[in-house]
C-alpha cells in the first residue's frame, strides 16, 4: 500500500511543480522550450538533488524518466492552451500568485513525502535528521532551480514560511511512523499538514521575521 500512496503522490508532486514551472515561464515571457525546461527542471530537480546527495548515480530521473515525460506533456497542454489564445488575458497575471501558490504547495506537500520515503528505502528509518532533510531537499529543491532560473528570488527565502511547513511535516511525518509503525497514515497526515500549514500561513499572512532596510 505504501508503494502505491508514494507513486501517487510522486504523480500528483511531478504535475502541480509542472505547472508551477510552466505558468512561471509563460509568464516571463519564455518560449516553448523554455517553458519546458522550467517544468522539467521544477518537477524533476528536487528528486535531482537529493539522488545526489544520496550518492545516487545516475540519478533517477535518468535511469526512470516517465515523471521527465509526464512533466513535458503537461507543460505543453499549459503552453498549447495559453497559446491559442493568442493573447495572455489580463486576468492571467491576476491570478499568477494564487495558481503559483497551489500548485507550488502540492507540489511541495508530496515531494516531501517521496524525499522522507527515499531515505527510510535506503535503509535510514532511523536517522531522522537525514530523513527530514531529503524531504526538505525534494520538496523546496525543485522550486529553488525554477526561481534561479527565471532570475527572480527563490521563493523559500521569502514567502509564506514556504520551508517551514516542510521541515515540520517531515519530523510528524517521521515521529508519526515511530510511535504507529506505517509509513501509510504518516504519509497521508504530514502531506494534509503541509497543505494546511501553508493555505494558513497565507490566509493569515504568516511570514518568519526579517530586517527591513
Amino acid at each position: 500500500m505504501s508503494v502505491l500512496l508514494l507513486g501517487i503522490f510522486d504523480f500528483i508532486g511531478t504535475v502541480a511543480f509542472s505547472i508551477s514551472g510552466a505558468i512561471t515561464g509563460i509568464h516571463k515571457k519564455m518560449d516553448i522550450f523554455g517553458v519546458n525546461i522550467l517544468a522539467i527542471m521544477t518537477a524533476c530537480g528536487g528528486g535531482l538533488t537529493r539522488d545526489i546527495v544520496m550518492g545516487s548515480f545516475p540519478p533517477q530521473m535518468f535511469i526512470n524518466p516517465f515523471y521527465v515525460m509526464v512533466a513535458v506533456i503537461v507543460a505543453n497542454i499549459v503552453f498549447l492552451i495559453m497559446y491559442f489564445r493568442k493573447s495572455v488575458p489580463d486576468k492571467f497575471f491576476g491570478v499568477y500568485d494564487k495558481g503559483l501558490f497551489i500548485f507550488d504547495t502540492l507540489g511541495l506537500a508530496a515531494f516531501m513525502v517521496d524525499g522522507v520515503m527515499i531515505g527510510a528505502n535506503f535503509g535510514y528509518d532511523d536517522n531522522m535528521f537525514l530523513l527530514v532533510f531529503l524531504g526538505f531537499i525534494t520538496g523546496v529543491g525543485g522550486g529553488v532551480l525554477r526561481d534561479v532560473l527565471a532570475n527572480q528570488m527563490p521563493a523559500i527565502f521569502v514567502k509564506h514560511v514556504y520551508a517551514l511547513p516542510v521541515i515540520i511535516g517531515g519530523i510528524i511525518m517521521v515521529i508519526i511512523h515511530e510511535i504507529m509503525k506505517t509509513w501509510n497514515v504518516a504519509m497521508v497526515v504530514s502531506f494534509v499538514f503541509v497543505i494546511l500549514f501553508r493555505f494558513m500561513a497565507s490566509h493569515y499572512r504568516w511570514n518568519l521575521p526579517k530586517v527591513e532596510l
